[in-house]
């Protein structure tokens, strides 16, 4: 309150009326301006939860634009858990059979079978292959 000491804040009898009834808000003026806003607290409150209501509309928005659509179906997720190799897991959820996925990732149904049964790792050339095939990433692939 320096300032209003100063002469610089004109209050309630400088100008700036109390309200004209219970429960309107008033302004505190500085050197002429408006600078503060004085409302009564059930206005302030509504106003405090309409504002947070738009933070959270506004977070979800920017999170809903950002979303990419690539959901994990939950027969994927309990299948992981439980330790099921991923390539096979993500085949059998695309509907795939191993002829199929082997085509579409340009190797051998026994290369294929060897990665799914963790007899081999698969090159990374060739993960990038399947996780193309399956429209998935390379880390779907790998295991926990």
């Amino acid at each position: 309150m320096e300032r209003a000491q100063q002469g610089l804040l004109s209050g309630v009898d400088e100008g700036n009326h109390p309200p004209a009834k219970p429960g309107d808000g008033y302004f505190i003026e500085l050197d002429g301006k408006r600078e503060f806003a004085v409302i009564p607290i059930e206005l302030y409150e509504r106003l405090s939860v309409a504002l947070e209501d738009a933070d959270d509309a506004a977070l979800f928005d920017s999170v809903r634009a950002a979303d990419d659509g690539f959901r994990i179906p939950a027969a994927v997720a309990h299948a992981l858990l439980d330790g099921e190799q991923p390539v096979k897991v993500w085949r059998e959820q695309r509907g795939l059979t191993q002829d199929a996925l082997a085509a579409k990732a340009g190797i051998s149904k026994g290369y294929l079978c060897q990665i799914e049964m963790c007899k081999r790792v698969g090159a990374l050339k060739t993960l990038r292959a399947i996780a193309n095939a399956l429209a998935i990433s390379v880390p779907d692939l790998t295991t926990a």
